[in-house]
């Protein structure tokens, strides 16, 4: 399984991004797609979650702020994120975990 996580870039606070994770190869293996975000000196945190059946999860601090979606006929998870706060930058990967299938991340830099 290859996942190609995209779309980010830098902002301002209160500004809005839409990542997208376009997944290949054996994808009968996948049953959930998650975010995750890293910055330097903190652990790696998931950000959202949402199997192949559509269920969703949130960390609480993207609550209300951050939708997960899929699209099926196009093997690609999103990620909007809207009301970007500067504590959300980071640098943001998908991953199938459940397999051990990272993708490479994509930075997000939110200014204040």
């Amino acid at each position: 399984v290859q996942l190609q996580a995209s779309g980010g870039g830098f902002v301002q606070a209160g500004d809005y991004l839409k990542l997208s994770c376009a997944l290949s190869g054996s994808l009968f293996m996948v049953k959930s797609v998650g975010w995750y975000r890293q910055t330097p000196g903190k652990e790696r945190e998931m950000v959202a979650s949402i199997t192949t059946g559509g269920t969703t999860k949130y960390e609480d601090l993207v609550k209300g702020r951050f939708t997960i979606s899929r699209d099926n006929a196009k093997d690609t998870v999103y990620l909007q994120m809207n009301s970007l706060k500067s504590d959300d930058t980071a640098v943001y990967h998908c991953a199938n975990a459940e397999n051990g299938y990272w993708g490479k991340g994509t930075q997000v830099t939110v200014s204040s």
